[in-house]
């Protein structure tokens, strides 16, 4: 597949990059993509639900009165689940919802995300963006020259770069992040995959290892 590189202006540089059809011109695999995506959407839960038991709450262990000879039912200690204050019966722990997912499972979801962007023409490189330092201006210019104003992006980086990272972080629509560190769920969430010339050209080497 081969699409070729833009300026910051989107206007086209006379170069190209061929992407591996190993990687985008797989036949993308739906099943594995569902279970990526909830495996991802499940870890962001926070099960921090937490009532007190009857062993926790506060209140006096001594029983009521004695066991017979009072004609009434018989009574344990304040902290009963049946009096008021008293501890809760069957409430909610805290708790994890992570779901175990095995390695080639994710990197192949990664892969059929990738595909889908490509058989939707969602992909486009545009050369690597130097910024002496953060201006948020300046990153909103390059999107306003793409055409991808308004539009949910996922800007994809080869390394981590500071000046560029703060320039875009207030962009509520745009999300920039490392091609190790893009997932399943937000290479899909994202309308158009924005990738720097040299991230892209990372598909084209024989160690792909960035993509896992």
């Amino acid at each position: 597949m081969q699409v070729e590189v833009l300026n910051i202006k989107g206007q086209s540089t006379g170069r190209s990059v061929e992407l591996p059809d190993e990687v985008f011109g797989i036949e993308p695999n739906d099943h594995l993509i569902y279970l990526s995506v909830k495996q991802y959407l499940a870890a962001q839960r926070h099960g921090n639900s937490k009532v007190k038991t009857r062993a926790e709450v506060q209140g006096s262990s001594h029983k009521l009165h004695k066991q017979k000879g009072t004609g009434g039912a018989r009574k344990g200690n304040l902290r009963n689940p049946l009096y008021k204050g008293g501890g809760t019966i069957f409430g909610p722990k805290p708790r994890f919802y992570n779901m175990k997912l095995n390695r080639k499972v994710k990197d192949l979801a990664k892969i059929s995300a990738l595909a889908h962007k490509a058989k939707s023409n969602s992909i486009m490189i545009v050369e690597d963006m130097q910024m002496d330092k953060a201006r948020t201006k300046d990153f909103t210019a390059m999107l306003a020259g793409l055409n991808l104003t308004g539009k949910k992006t996922l800007y994809v980086l080869p390394d981590y770069n500071e000046n560029v990272y703060l320039s875009s972080r207030n962009l509520p629509r745009v999300k920039t992040t490392l091609l190790s560190d893009a997932n399943t769920y937000d290479i899909l969430n994202a309308s158009t995959l924005l990738m720097t010339e040299e991230a892209a050209k990372i598909f084209t080497q024989e160690d792909m290892d960035a993509l896992a």
